[in-house]
C-alpha cells in the first residue's frame, strides 16, 4: 500500500496561477511526485519566462519527468501569444478547406513549443460544431460535420507527432450539439450510440488512427446513453474508449474543478468518481489548493479500500507507457 501511495502523483497534471510557479507549488511537485503541470497564457507572459519557468518544474520533479502541457489550439485557445506559435482558429482553416495551410501553420508552433520544453499539447480538438448556440466552442471546430473535421484531426496528430509533441483528442465523446458550457455548468446532449457511431465518433476515431496520444473527456451528459455524466461514467468510458475505439492510452478528465463536474460531489468524490470511471489522469487547471485537497482526499480513499489497486496500477501502466516519450536528459 505504502508504494502505491507514492505513486499516486503520478495520477495529477496540475496548474498554477500567475508568472511563475510559487515555492509552495514546486514543493509540491517535488514531494507528491506529481505527474505533470499544465500552463495558461498568464504563465507564459514570454517564451523566455515560459522556458525558465519549465526548467524550473522539471528541477522540481527530479528523475521523474513531467508532462509540461497546454491548450494551443490555435484562435482564441491560443496560452503562447506572438508568432510563430499563435496561428489561426480551427474555424478559419476549416472555412478554407486548405489542409496543408492548416498543417504548416500548425507545425511552426508545435516546433516552438518543444524548443521551449512542452511535451504535450492538449489538442485537436475533435468536436463537430453541429449547434450554433455552442458558445464554448465558438470558433475552435473545424466543421460542422466529421467530414470537415476528420482530415484537419488527421493532420493535427501527424504534425504534432513529427515535432516531437504529444497530442490530446478533445472533448470526447463530442460536445458540438451540446448549447451548455462545462465550465459553467453539466453540458448535455442528446444524441445517442448510433448517432454517435455514425458522427462524432469519427473524427476522434481518427485521431487514433493516426497515432493520438491521450484523449480527454468533457463533463458531458448523455440521457440516452447513461445517467451520468461522462466524467464519471464507467460505461461510456470502456464502451465508447475502450471498445468502440480500441484505445488504450491514457483517458483524462477535463479540468475537475469546472463547475460542470459538481454533479459529482464535492472536489474529492468527484476525483474519486473519475478515476474509478476509467479516467487514468486527473486535470486540474490552476487551482492548487483544490489540487492538493482532492490528491490527499484520494490517498485517503486508497487507505479506506475506495480505490481498485488493479484500476491503479493499470492506469500507472498507461501513464508510464508514453512517458518513455519524455526524455528527462534534455534540458531545452
Amino acid at each position: 500500500m505504502s508504494d502505491l501511495l507514492k505513486q499516486i502523483g503520478q495520477l495529477f497534471i496540475i496548474g498554477f496561477t500567475g508568472e511563475e510557479p510559487s515555492q509552495e507549488f514546486l514543493d509540491f511537485l517535488k514531494e507528491k511526485q506529481i505527474s505533470g503541470v499544465i500552463l495558461f497564457e498568464e504563465n507564459c507572459p514570454s517564451y523566455n519566462k515560459t522556458r525558465e519557468n519549465i526548467a524550473r518544474i522539471r528541477a522540481a520533479c527530479g528523475d521523474n519527468p513531467p508532462f509540461i502541457a497546454i491548450d494551443q489550439e490555435g484562435g482564441r485557445v491560443c496560452r503562447l501569444r506572438g508568432v510563430p506559435a499563435e496561428f489561426r482558429s480551427a474555424e478559419e482553416y476549416g472555412q478554407d478547406g486548405n489542409v496543408d495551410w492548416f498543417r504548416k501553420d500548425y507545425l511552426r508552433s508545435v516546433l516552438l513549443l518543444e524548443s521551449i520544453g512542452i511535451n504535450l499539447n492538449f489538442a485537436p480538438v475533435c468536436d463537430i460544431f453541429t449547434n450554433p448556440k455552442n458558445t464554448c466552442l465558438a470558433g475552435r471546430c473545424f466543421g460542422k460535420s466529421h467530414r470537415e473535421v476528420q482530415p484537419f484531426v488527421e493532420a493535427a496528430v501527424e504534425t504534432s507527432k513529427n515535432a516531437g509533441v504529444m497530442s490530446c483528442l478533445k472533448h470526447f465523446p463530442g460536445l458540438g450539439a451540446s448549447t451548455i458550457d462545462p465550465h459553467h455548468e453539466t453540458a448535455t446532449a442528446d444524441y445517442e450510440e448510433l448517432i454517435w457511431t455514425n458522427r462524432e465518433r469519427i473524427p476522434f476515431a481518427a485521431g487514433v488512427k493516426a497515432g493520438a496520444d491521450i484523449i480527454m473527456t468533457t463533463h458531458l451528459l448523455l440521457p440516452a446513453m447513461d445517467n451520468t455524466i461522462v466524467t464519471g461514467s464507467k460505461k461510456i468510458v470502456e464502451s465508447l474508449i475502450r471498445d468502440a475505439l480500441a484505445f488504450d492510452g491514457p483517458v483524462i478528465t477535463d479540468d475537475l474543478s469546472m463547475t460542470g463536474a459538481a454533479v459529482l460531489g464535492a472536489i474529492g468524490p468527484r476525483t474519486v468518481a473519475a478515476f474509478n470511471a476509467g479516467h487514468d489522469l486527473l486535470l486540474f487547471d490552476s487551482d492548487f489548493e483544490l489540487a492538493s485537497r482532492a490528491y490527499n482526499y484520494f490517498c485517503d480513499s486508497l487507505q479506506r479500500g475506495e480505490i481498485n489497486e488493479k484500476r491503479l496500477q493499470e492506469a500507472m501502466n498507461r501513464i508510464s507507457g508514453i512517458k518513455f516519450k519524455l526524455d528527462s536528459s534534455v534540458l531545452h
